[in-house]
């Protein structure tokens, strides 16, 4: 069975942040919002969850400096011992105030490459990925709201189109699917 979505599209953040207020205060729940850049302030009000992306990356970073002071400890003290600049190269111990910026440096590399793969996987906007995108515009200088009649059961469709009608759009559109 197809399902009805209900596009409503915006030419300003600002008449799609009312709009959304004034949905949400009736009772209608929003899908998505489809924007050219983040919209401050959008996520409270339609009700997503805060992101644990900050959590995956304290773990990337952990994986970073685990991988860079076995490297440091296997390489220079264990496999090949340097005497470089004096300093002593019978532990890692004793050497570990000489290998403090490359720890700094693979945690942070690792970090931020782990949270960009991580954000594109979740985003689905990996090369070779469909786009999740209802109108192309978006991408440039539109908004656009998705609701899902089947979402809000205390509501007929025919109220929802005109509370979104109600809103400022530019254009509505309904697809099945």
């Amino acid at each position: 069975m197809a399902e009805k979505v209900i596009y409503a599209m915006y030419d300003d953040e600002e008449i799609l942040k009312d709009g959304a207020k004034l949905l949400v205060s009736k009772g209608i729940k929003i899908e998505e919002v489809f924007s050219p850049f983040p919209i401050h302030g959008i996520d409270p009000i339609i009700g997503v969850k805060p992101t644990r992306l900050g959590i995956f990356s304290f773990i990337y970073g952990l994986i970073g400096l685990t991988l860079a002071t076995l490297g440091m400890w296997y390489f220079m003290i264990e496999d090949w011992p340097m005497n470089v600049g004096g300093k002593p190269n019978g532990s890692y111990l004793e050497n570990m105030l000489a290998f403090v910026p490359i720890s700094f440096e693979f945690t942070v590399l690792c970090a931020a490459h782990g949270m960009a793969i991580t954000y594109l996987i979740a985003n689905r906007t990996l090369p070779g990925m469909k786009a999740d995108n209802p109108d192309p515009r978006t991408t440039d200088d539109k908004f656009v709201m998705e609701l899902r009649p089947s979402q809000n059961p205390s509501v007929s469709q025919q109220e929802i189109l005109d509370l979104v009608k109600k809103t400022g759009i530019i254009e509505l559109e309904q697809k099945e699917i």
